[in-house]
């Protein structure tokens, strides 16, 4: 679930606790879906919150996502500010769908 992001000029005090209120609740805008891409060694996953010192989680979704952990041919070989890099088997199997979210 998504969190209300305030703008840098916000007044409203209202406005404000609510977004305190929604990240003490575990809410954020730091997460998406991915599916490896089928042929290719690598997936680009482009996200504006991404940035260059967070950690990419990853969470199988299918049983071909969590084959492909299993074979111990998946991991992040690079992280920049908007996007992060999945290095995995080149693979015709599709259906290789994760849950990401950043920390940091």
């Amino acid at each position: 679930m998504t969190a209300y992001v305030p703008g840098l000029t916000e007044t409203d005090p209202k406005k404000i606790v609510l977004a305190v209120q929604q990240l003490a609740a575990g809410r954020s805008n730091a997460t998406g879906t991915v599916t490896l891409a089928a042929g290719a060694a690598t997936t680009v996953v482009t996200d504006k919150n991404c940035a260059a010192g967070s950690t990419p989680l990853l969470t199988p979704t299918t049983a071909n996502a969590a084959a492909e952990i299993g074979n111990g041919t998946l991991y992040v070989s690079a992280i920049a500010n908007g996007s992060f890099t999945i290095t995995h088997a080149n693979s015709a199997t599709t259906g290789r769908t994760f849950l990401y979210a950043f920390v940091g």
